[in-house]
């Protein structure tokens, strides 16, 4: 436990919290953030575009201009920050505290960007709406990004989705770098999991990160907002609706950045009642010092399987849907074999047991298709 006494980072955390020394980010990296990059690395494209723009960005007059046009949070500008900032480093063994700047801008936001070193911007609108135990889970969630390596590609699809509004005219030329877009967004979505994972980790007040959350979708009216009935939104939001919905929820999302505020709220509940969340907070977890053994073909095998895991118990109409067909797959096979058989070959359609099989399947499962291909029910 931490205790409130001075280290070389200045004060410790304002109350006891536990602290993770050598932490790496694998311990809480979301498994749809590292396979959203790996997707992400491996489009057509992107290695060219990345090297590219490593070198061409302005990242030197990035800097300059929050240091000319916003406020650098030190000891002796936004203290509070400052002090907060300083224990999530020390929490997550961050060794060098990025700069972290208040810029004027009355919608909540904050983020962390920067290729040689990340710098955390927050808004004025984000700091008015949150009190302190809810800004601890945000600085902590930014200083999360920061310690994976976020806020390149973070920097990349900012400037990305500037330059796509300036070559929208060019033939094909705002189709490739939308494709990249595109992309960057739905990795970023996946980052924000894993940022918010680094948020509770720091602010160690899981009703501290739901009610910043819920502060971020309806502003700051908690006597009118309920945590159960926020996350109940979340589970009627999965599960509700037909395959047109499923469809139109996509088409919603693609444009963000972020996950749906009760999304992200119902993921990080879920996540601090697991047996790895707990493991963390025992202080078992893997460490920095061990990412270079650290196996890619297990985190491939750990993305795969919570893929598979998310399908298999999704409530969504369409993940259902897919669920259904993934795992009568070979079912459906044996089954379109035989009845083609059957009506090109004169056979009866035979089962594995060597009776006729026509029976099987036709109900199509839960949901009978129509002669449309179209799933009821």
């Amino acid at each position: 436990m931490t205790e409130k006494t001075d280290n070389d980072q200045g004060n410790v955390p304002s109350r006891q919290r536990k602290r993770f020394p050598d932490i790496s980010s694998r311990a809480y990296e979301h498994p749809a953030d590292r396979s959203a990059l790996v997707a992400l690395r491996k489009l057509t494209g992107f290695d060219t575009v990345f090297k590219a723009l490593s070198g061409l960005l302005p990242e030197r007059s990035l800097r300059l201009l929050f240091l000319s046009d916003s406020v650098r949070v030190s000891d002796a500008q936004f203290s509070h920050l400052n002090d907060m900032l300083r224990d999530a480093c020390y929490i997550l063994d961050l060794e060098k505290v990025p700069p972290m700047y208040v810029t004027q801008d009355p919608k909540p936001n904050a983020m962390c960007i920067g290729l040689d070193e990340p710098i955390i911007v927050v808004t004025t609108g984000l700091v008015e709406l949150l009190d302190e135990e809810e800004m601890r889970a945000v600085v902590g969630h930014e200083v999360g990004h920061a310690l994976s390596g976020h806020s390149v590609y973070r920097t990349i699809l900012l400037f990305l989705t500037s330059l796509a509004v300036k070559v929208a005219w060019i033939p094909l030329g705002n189709v490739a770098i939308m494709a990249i877009v595109t992309a960057l967004r739905e990795w970023f979505r996946k980052s924000e999991l894993s940022a918010d994972r680094a948020g509770l980790l720091v602010g160690q007040d899981l009703q501290a990160s739901m009610r910043g959350l819920m502060k971020i979708a309806g502003g700051n009216h908690l006597h009118e907002m309920n945590v159960d009935a926020f996350l109940a939104q979340a589970d009627e939001y999965e599960k509700g609706g037909d395959l047109r919905d499923s469809v139109l929820k996509i088409l919603n999302v693609l444009p963000r950045t972020h996950p749906f505020t009760t999304v992200r709220a119902a993921e990080l509940k879920k996540w601090s009642e697991t047996r790895d969340y707990q493991r963390i907070m025992d202080g078992h977890y893997p460490r920095r010092t061990e990412d270079k053994d650290a196996s890619v073909t297990d985190s491939f095998r750990e993305s795969a399987g919570h893929y598979a895991e998310s399908v298999r118990t999704s409530k969504d109409p369409l993940m259902k849907l897919v669920g259904d067909i993934a795992g009568g797959a070979g079912d459906l096979a044996g089954d379109l074999g035989g009845k083609l058989r059957s009506r090109f070959g004169g056979g009866a359609p035979r089962g594995d047991d060597g009776t006729g099989g026509a029976e099987k399947g036709d109900a199509g499962g839960e949901g009978g298709r129509d002669s449309g291909g179209r799933t009821e029910g």
